[in-house]
């Protein structure tokens, strides 16, 4: 069963392509955020402040991409983005736990 995800492609006013996220990324539907990401032209936003579960296979998805992304997260993110050392790699922003 394919865990529920939500991507919204979009422009930023300064004309970056923005993904905005919601739900779970997990190996169910990996393969969605993947398509997603490689069919965007340039550099890309991926706000992810509306997902609520990320595994490794979306971090692997991500890892692919780090040459051409950044990303929006939250708090709640910021372990896994930080230990897995994606943060190391990629501008993240809202990783600032309160």
């Amino acid at each position: 069963m394919t865990t529920l995800l939500t991507l919204t492609p979009s422009r930023r006013p300064d004309g970056v392509a923005q993904l905005t996220v919601v739900g779970e990324i997990d190996m169910s539907n990996t393969d969605a955020l993947a398509t997603a990401i490689e069919t965007t032209e340039g550099p890309l936003v991926l706000d992810l402040t509306a997902v609520e579960y990320l595994d490794s296979a979306g971090l692997s998805v991500l890892f692919r991409h780090t040459d051409r992304i950044e990303i929006i997260a939250t708090s709640l993110l910021a372990p896994v983005l930080e230990i897995s050392g994606l943060a190391d790699l990629t501008t993240v922003h809202g990783l600032d736990t309160p």
